[in-house]
């Protein structure tokens, strides 16, 4: 008989080998017995949902919010007004039609669409373009990696809601899961905002860092535009290369320089306005937008590639969400960012208004001469810490990727113990710092960086208003209506900005599509071969009569010590596994099938991790280990993940020895009893107490085992019966001595190729363009950290 345990997590049973679900779950227990849910596992469910925080909560968090999310909106006015007018100022009245279409974007973008509705779309508290996406994994079976179970549904993080069966919601789930090409669609657009985020890592360094320098050339303007490049490329450097530290050590100054900067060009902005001309705040009004492009005509259209980068940064506002509260972020906006902002740019409007030929420096020439070089520091390291703020968000947004399959293993580095999401990859790092001082020093101006940033910005946007369409319909059930408002004042809005950026493809807006075209291949490409080997090694696992003909000795010599025989695949015993005691004449005397899973939610917590069964009789001492992670999780070392899998193994052990005490359902109250406070269910496939649990025959309909507990369990749990308790202590006896034999971990290196009727396409992306990825990515050795003295790599190829 095989069996399921899931260890610590509240899921109803479902069978990992075949799927078969468990109508009747622990919850419509509860119901049945007429009794509430104990308080620990109440609390457990309700630990991500909203949390309540005090006003003064709020205010620091609001306060912290600075530095991390804002710091690359907040440097937008250094370079604003000069990629609007690069050609200079041709009417005075120019430059209220610009100011107006800043503050309705500022209002439109920023404000309405993303402060107040995108950041509310956040998964638990995490933002980005693959947030959104898992989000949508939940709600909908729209992966294109079909490794998900209804176990996973049960985890105290992967919160979803049920649809009426005739709700628009549910039909446009079931139009979504029809076909694999609108699957293949979403995830498409997902990769393209996800390689758009990446071009953007690159693109806000490079022109934070070189709009700040350029300070120095407005008060000595003898100095060659060369040494202000070489200044902002030894920045670059050096702001790259202490990334390895992480800003947990310096993460205390950036909230102080962000509110200082803001403060400060909100005070610059109100004292120009003053002396220069206060007229200028007649641009709120919506008419000047209408004859700035009436006597404009394509010059202001095109000039719409400017004024899009008074909204940069907005992108980064979503995807930095993950450590403050909704209500904290809000707060920042709309009391500090929102005003200092609209302040700034009117501020520099109306000394351009007196002052058209300085459009090229109008931030600094701005700036009254007694406070210059404090606001150029301060400037300076307000770019700096925007850039991190964006280098960060590619960091998480890569780690993401991979584990959602679609990005090559890198390694990766956590910087933090406090914060679960500040890591670093080396790798990255140096590419993004080489082509970060290539498009530096290649376009020496912001004008042609700029023009390539708002293309970056526009079509990130365009991508989360698509998905933020599918997360009002699945997830927030709103009517229809009020998805059509949203999705026609967004699209209306974006569209208009990124027709006018097409006009610059050839100024510069090449560059981030080349960066993401070449992302993208890596990412999809990537994918696709991994898809394709999931599915061989599903169509080819080895059947269970198959094994159960081999006898309790497989056929072969069982020696001493722990296989763990690595595998992505949660059910089914994989075909590594039948190549390797076909090749070899022996196999450990316990085998544990492991599989290392990523689910659409961000984390996992600890206590849910593992789910383990036995596959076979208890004589064949064959288990199977599924090991949840969840994106923003990072696989430990391998000693400690070795030793947190043993502990579940063994409890694994203890508790299916406990069940075989138990013959009827007054037995099972005193088992229960046993076990302490929590209540633990078994449940066969009717949603009946099971009377017995393990044979040694496998039977026809699997009977289903499913464990909740409030944290981790420790010390031995005794059954009622003597015969079953001596059994259990010889099986741990057993078990541990092998362990003190050895463990091996058993890896399949697996070498994909194209078949030889394939198309010419195909063979170029399996046969060279994912095999050079496969041999320049980290090995999956390297990444479970298993030492050399104990690894065996199997060998095979698969052909797709």
């Amino acid at each position: 008989m095989q069996e399921t345990i899931e260890l610590g997590s509240m899921a109803s049973g479902v069978d990992i080998d075949d799927g078969t679900e468990n109508k009747g779950s622990m919850w419509d227990l509860d119901q049945k017995l007429d009794q509430p849910m104990d308080e620990e596992a109440g609390r457990l469910k309700t630990m991500y949902r909203e949390k309540k925080f005090s006003a003064l909560l709020v205010l620091r968090l609001a306060y912290q919010s600075l530095g991390v999310v804002y710091g690359d909106l907040g440097t937008s006015p250094l370079y604003v007004f000069y990629n609007t007018f690069p050609h200079g100022i041709k009417d005075p009245e120019d430059v209220l039609g610009a100011l107006s279409l800043i503050i309705y974007s500022l209002t439109l973008i920023p404000l309405l669409k993303y402060v107040f509705v995108v950041c509310k779309a956040n998964d638990n508290g995490q933002g980005g373009t693959f947030a959104l996406y898992s989000l949508l994994c939940r709600h909908a079976k729209i992966r294109t990696i079909p490794n998900q179970h209804r176990t996973d549904e049960e985890l105290t993080t992967y919160s979803r809601r049920t649809f009426h069966e005739n709700s628009f919601a549910a039909k446009t789930k079931r139009w979504l899961e029809a076909r694999v090409s609108r699957k293949n669609t979403l995830l498409i657009l997902v990769l393209v905002g996800t390689s758009m985020m990446i071009g953007d890592g690159i693109l806000t360094p490079a022109i934070s860092v070189l709009s700040a320098a350029g300070g120095i050339k407005v008060d000595h303007p003898s100095l060659s535009n060369d040494i202000v490049v070489l200044v902002a490329v030894a920045i670059l450097v050096g702001l790259f290369s202490m990334q390895h530290y992480g800003t947990d050590r310096v993460g205390w100054l950036f909230a102080p320089i962000v509110l200082v900067w803001f403060l400060v060009i909100g005070g610059i902005g109100i004292f120009n306005i003053w002396k220069y001309d206060s007229s200028i705040l007649k641009a709120f009004s919506p008419v000047y937008i209408y004859r700035y492009f009436r006597r404009e005509g394509r010059d202001g259209w095109t000039s719409l590639g400017g004024i899009m980068l008074s909204i940069t940064g907005t992108e980064a506002l979503f995807a930095d969400l993950a450590h403050f509260p909704v209500s904290a972020v809000q707060l920042a906006f709309t009391l500090v960012v929102f005003p200092c902002l609209l302040l700034a740019y009117s501020g520099q409007a109306a000394y351009l208004m007196k002052n058209q030929d300085h459009v090229q420096d109008a931030f600094y020439r701005s700036i009254p001469d007694s406070i210059y070089w404090p606001v150029f520091i301060i400037a300076t390291a307000a770019a700096i810490v925007a850039s991190q703020a964006t280098i960060s968000a590619t960091f998480s947004i890569i780690k993401q990727a991979h584990a959602l399959g679609c990005f090559p293993r890198v390694k990766v580095v956590h910087t933090s113990r406090k914060f679960l999401g500040q890591i670093y990859i080396p790798d990255i790092n140096w590419v993004l710092m080489i082509l970060c001082i290539a498009v530096t020093a290649g376009f020496k101006n912001q004008s042609q960086i700029g023009n390539a940033y708002g293309t970056a910005v526009v079509i990130v946007m365009l991508a989360t208003t698509f998905l933020m369409i599918l997360i009002m319909l699945l997830v927030w059930r709103c009517h229809w209506i009020l998805v059509t408002i949203f999705t026609t004042l967004s699209l209306v809005v974006e569209l208009t900005y990124f027709s006018a950026v097409l006009f610059k493809v050839d100024q510069g807006g090449w560059v981030p599509l080349v960066i993401a075209a070449v992302t993208f291949l890596i990412m999809y490409v990537w994918h696709y071969g991994t898809l394709k080997r999931y599915e061989f090694e599903m169509h080819s696992k080895v059947s269970m009569a198959w094994i159960l003909g081999l006898g309790p000795s497989l056929g072969l010599v069982r020696v001493p010590g722990i296989g763990l025989v690595y595998t992505e695949l949660a059910n089914g015993v994989p075909r590594i596994f039948s190549h390797f005691i076909t090749n070899l004449p022996a196999i450990h005397s316990v085998v544990v099938f492991v599989c290392v899973k990523y689910l659409p939610v961000y984390t996992v917590p600890q206590e849910e991790r593992f789910l383990v069964k036995r596959i076979g009789p208890k004589n064949f001492h064959m288990f199977r280990c599924v090991a949840r992670y969840g994106y923003k999780d990072l696989h430990k070392k391998d000693d400690e993940f070795e030793k947190m899998l043993f502990e579940s193994l063994f409890l694994f052990v203890r508790l299916e020895s406990m069940m075989e005490g138990c013959s009827d359902s007054d037995d099972y109250s005193m088992c229960a009893q046993q076990m302490g406070q929590s209540r633990d269910y078994l449940l066969n496939e009717n949603g009946n107490t099971i009377s017995s649990i393990v044979d040694q025959t496998i039977s026809s309909v699997d009977s289903i085992m499913s464990v909740r507990s409030p944290g981790r369990v420790t010390g031995t749990i005794r059954s009622s019966g003597q015969g079953s308790s001596q059994t259990e202590m010889d099986e741990l006896e057993f078990l541990n001595s092998c362990r003190d034999a050895g463990v091996v971990h058993i890896l399949g290196n697996t070498i994909v190729r194209a078949r030889r009727e394939s198309r010419f396409y195909k063979k170029i992306a399996v046969d060279y363009v994912y095999a050079f990825l496969r041999k320049i990515c980290r090995e999956n050795s390297v990444i479970f950290n298993v030492p050399h003295e104990s690894l065996l790599n199997v060998g095979q190829i698969f052909y797709v």
